[in-house]
């Protein structure tokens, strides 16, 4: 009797307590996550959580009643590689990840090598846009080199409640805003400026063999950067000779902040031991010393560089041997007060190149930029030609808007408009080595919708031109807090 009222309702076997238990305990957890991302559709899964721990209906684990070992173990191995996929998409999308520093740019604060544990619960977590897709890899499979993601579905943007908000000084980070589109043959290079160097968007687009594939990828399947916040919504930015003012007011620089200086000796070449104690990488001491051949426009005159930054030809006609190196404000003092060295001058801010927005003011430079006004959420701002190519993309690529320019007029969506009122917040993020940082002053402003999470702590620092066990692990560096720095 009692075996036949538990198969007409379904069940193959009663159900224990324990499995109720947990079948009560998975379920609130499910719903509760539901609720936290505010996407009740995803309760159409409940019923299956419920199958799992408790009803039974579906044979999930049919493979352990199989006869044949061989493909039990199969199945195990494949149930133990679900779950751990399963688990690290879940951690990575909503909790946890990790980052490497793949680049000098925000040295010495942050050190190429440094491995981090970031917190996306410091700024709430964002729901993906792209929910089909394989942990770990954030655009691209490697070997197979296919995307890792689908394109469908795609959700809009939603951030989940979190512990705080970006703020000033915080390193962060974040989808780099300029990689929406990208020229598969040179994914490394900023696809806005390659087009403005190489004769336009169509340029590009019509010489697939050159630039390869040009893709677009959603917000959170664009690379990863980490900066550190400058500048928060609603502040007016400038720079000055290098140094950040905030709404007029000059701003504290970061204590390791680098620039980079020519440096000129009496003749005498600077040795390892000099860099190690300066402490500069070996990266950037292999190719610092300058040949002396580059030339500038200067006053429609064609000068060398050298000589344009004030340094003279020695007898023979060349010149002595001249370094450019990046230098923190200590290692500046330890080069000045070195008996060999002759000469110390800045590096020219328009060595950087180009900056945002580009085209718009050539006396623009990384170290004399502005002033910009960094957009807040819901504030108008009324669109003239002074200040249209600064807020253009914002309305256009991050806003989801469309917009064009007709005989001094603004259409945005089709209608006319003088005015726009921003839908998020934006930030102004910028490298601490900053005279060789790609950062705001190259592509503008980081919506907020981009933004991934802080770095909590170094959890692991590998020296790349040292072996392991020979000064390649920067032990001082383990578990080092990455929020003070």
């Amino acid at each position: 009797m009692t075996t036949e009222t538990n198969a007409s309702r379904g069940f193959k076997r009663k159900p224990s307590r324990k499995q109720l238990i947990k079948c009560i305990i998975a379920s609130v957890f499910y719903i509760g996550w539901t609720i936290w991302v505010g996407n009740l559709f995803l309760l159409v899964l409940l019923p299956f959580i419920i199958d799992i721990y408790w009803t039974k209906f579906i044979p999930w684990t049919f493979w352990k009643k199989s006869k044949n070992s061989g493909f039990r173990k199969f199945m195990e191995w494949v149930d133990a590689i679900v779950f751990a996929l399963v688990a690290v998409y879940f951690i990575n999308t909503f909790f946890f990840q990790n980052y490497q520093i793949p680049t000098s740019s925000l040295e010495k604060s942050l050190l190429v090598g440094d491995y981090l544990f970031v917190s996306k619960m410091s700024y709430g977590p964002r729901v993906p846009n792209t929910p089909l897709s394989f942990p770990l890899a954030q655009h691209t499979l490697p070997v197979l080199n296919t995307k890792s993601y689908f394109d469908w579905p795609q959700w809009g943007y939603k951030r989940l409640k979190g512990f705080g908000h970006v703020e000033r000084n915080n390193i962060v980070v974040f989808n780099y805003p300029a990689g929406d589109t990208v020229a598969l043959n040179f994914q490394n290079s900023d696809y806005y400026i390659l087009s403005y160097y190489n004769g336009g968007p169509e340029a590009i687009r019509r010489n697939p063999g050159l630039y390869g594939k040009v893709v677009y990828r959603p917000v959170d399947r664009r690379e990863n950067y980490v900066k550190r916040c400058i500048g928060l919504p609603g502040d007016t930015l400038q720079i000055i000779e290098n140094q950040v003012y905030i709404d007029g007011k000059p701003i504290a620089n970061p204590k390791q902040m680098q620039l980079n200086y020519y440096i000129e000796t009496s003749g005498v070449r600077l040795g390892q031991r000099n860099f190690e104690d300066l402490g500069i990488n070996k990266a950037d001491y292999e190719n610092s010393l300058i040949d002396g051949t580059q030339l500038i426009n200067a006053g429609g005159q064609t000068i060398s560089l050298l000589e344009y930054l004030g340094f003279e030809r020695n007898q023979s006609g060349t010149f002595n041997p001249i370094y450019n190196l990046p230098l923190t404000a200590e290692a500046l003092a330890k080069v000045k007060a070195m008996k060999v060295v002759t000469k110390v001058v800045s590096e020219p801010g328009f060595e950087g190149g180009v900056v945002y927005p580009l085209g718009y003011n050539d006396d623009w430079t990384r170290s004399n930029y502005g002033p910009i006004w960094i957009p807040a959420k819901g504030a108008t701002i009324s669109l003239t030609p002074d200040n249209v190519a600064f807020y253009k993309r914002c309305i256009k690529n991050y806003e989801d808007n469309t917009f064009e320019e007709k005989n001094g007029k603004y259409f945005i969506n089709g209608q006319e408009a003088s005015s726009y009122t921003f839908k998020m917040d934006y930030y102004w993020m910028m490298g601490d080595n900053r005279d060789n940082s790609a950062d705001s002053r190259s592509w503008g402003f980081v919506p907020e919708d981009h933004i991934v999470g802080r770095p909590l702590f170094v959890w692991l620092s590998i020296e790349k031109d040292k072996s392991l066990f020979n000064g390649g692990i920067r032990f001082n560096r383990l578990f080092m807090n990455a929020k003070n720095l």
